[in-house]
């Protein structure tokens, strides 16, 4: 089994050439999130990761095994709820679409559940009580299968939230 005990974020630093043509690691988010694991890479090397305690692994950082060679991590999607603020205006309800969002991640929040922030909508992992939760307070919630990437969190070991991830996506303000 080839051993990964070095992580780069991202794979800053590395050439873009030799991390698109690297072997990939297709990870859903609770292996992602655990810091010793073992995978299959996509050309079925099996793979045994061995990093810090505490690291969390994201999409898009590359893995260097014992060998020197680099393993892209790829977040698998995974059964998510996606949260969007309701666009129904006949419940005589009035609607701040970026309000109702920033109110559900307070909630949530305040449960400490992992959540994805996005411009338009909020990602959390499926849970029939929350999903309830967020109607009642009139957003929108759908199952869907996509990639999940939680945000780190303040006090978050490993990665830690706006040191990079935020400019793989064309970071504006």
């Amino acid at each position: 089994m080839l051993q990964v005990s070095k992580l780069v974020p991202l794979g800053q630093g590395l050439a873009p050439v030799l991390v698109r043509r690297a072997a990939t690691l297709t990870l859903d988010w609770d292996v992602r999130q655990k810091s010793r694991f073992d995978a299959e890479s996509s050309d079925g090397r099996r793979v045994g990761v061995f990093l810090p305690r505490g690291t969390v692994v994201r999409g898009g950082d590359v893995l260097i095994t014992q060998d020197g060679s680099l393993l892209r991590v790829v977040a698998a999607p995974q059964t998510v709820l996606k949260i969007t603020a309701c666009t129904d205006h006949s419940h005589g309800h009035a609607h701040d679409s970026a309000f109702d969002l920033m109110r559900a991640a307070y909630h949530l929040g305040n449960r400490h559940v992992p959540i994805e922030l996005k411009p338009d909508h909020l990602k959390i992992e499926p849970d029939h009580v929350l999903a309830d939760l967020l109607r009642a307070m009139h957003l929108t919630v759908t199952e869907v299968r996509e990639p999940f990437e939680p945000e780190a969190g303040a006090y978050a070991a490993g990665h830690v939230a706006g040191h990079g991830h935020e400019h793989s996506q064309g970071h504006a303000h």
